[in-house]
């Protein structure tokens, strides 16, 4: 059970790594238009750039804060789960301000990883 709680973590974590990829490294991309479902055009904007990048900043630290969390810190656990809460809680906003399947896309293994989390110990 442990093995598949830190497999997920760790997913959930290179996800949102992705994520930071495409929107700070990769804004103008394909994929990246593809992804948020946005023209190349749209992306080209600067003041789009310009949030999308910070969006990535965030995006990025929330993949190394899961992964701090889950193998350097003292009460991992706790911190994983706090992280995990927060992936649910934004990942319910965007499906509320977005699109529906940022719920499930987001959310959906940060929520098996936090159900999973209270079988341990």
């Amino acid at each position: 059970m442990e093995f598949i709680f830190n497999l997920l973590v760790i997913l959930i974590a290179l996800e949102f790594l992705y994520i930071m990829y495409l929107e700070t490294f990769a804004t103008t991309s394909d994929k990246t238009a593809q992804t948020f479902k946005m023209t190349i055009k749209e992306l080209q904007n600067k003041n789009v750039q310009t949030l999308f990048k910070n969006q990535g900043i965030y995006n990025g630290l929330i993949g190394v804060g899961l992964l701090y969390a889950q193998f350097i810190a003292a009460n991992s656990l706790e911190l994983v789960r706090f992280l995990l809460i927060y992936i649910l809680l934004v990942a319910a906003y965007g499906a509320y301000s977005s699109d529906r399947s940022i719920l499930f896309k987001q959310g959906g293994l940060a929520f098996i990883a936090l159900l999973l989390s209270f079988f341990l110990n």
